[in-house]
């Protein structure tokens, strides 16, 4: 969340930045890397906090100790595993013996 944060704060500096050089009719290339060295410079100075959380929570997500993310199917799926071997104690799941993908 504090990623989604950050860049939102980003973005909220970059577009009435780009808006302003396009109307001080700079070109849209010329437009686009100042407001986006200006938001960047922005944010480097005064959001410190906010930029620092995101990297933390980057940090977190990718260190191999967040809980991993499974999809709406991947749940699914499980539950169904969950159902047969609840019905039906004789049936085992065993996700070792798949066949592997040629």
């Amino acid at each position: 969340m504090a990623f989604l944060k950050y860049s939102l704060i980003r973005l909220a500096l970059f577009v009435p930045l780009f808006a302003l050089f396009v109307y001080l009719e700079l070109g849209w290339l010329l437009a686009v890397l100042c407001a986006g060295m200006m938001a960047f410079a922005i944010s480097f100075l005064f959001f410190q906090k906010q930029r620092d959380a995101a990297a933390a929570s980057l940090h977190q997500r990718f260190s191999g100790k967040a809980k991993p993310l499974r999809s709406a199917g991947e749940v699914d799926d499980a539950d169904a595993e969950d159902r047969l071997v609840d019905a039906h104690p004789d049936i085992t799941v065993n996700k070792d013996n798949r066949p592997k993908d040629a």
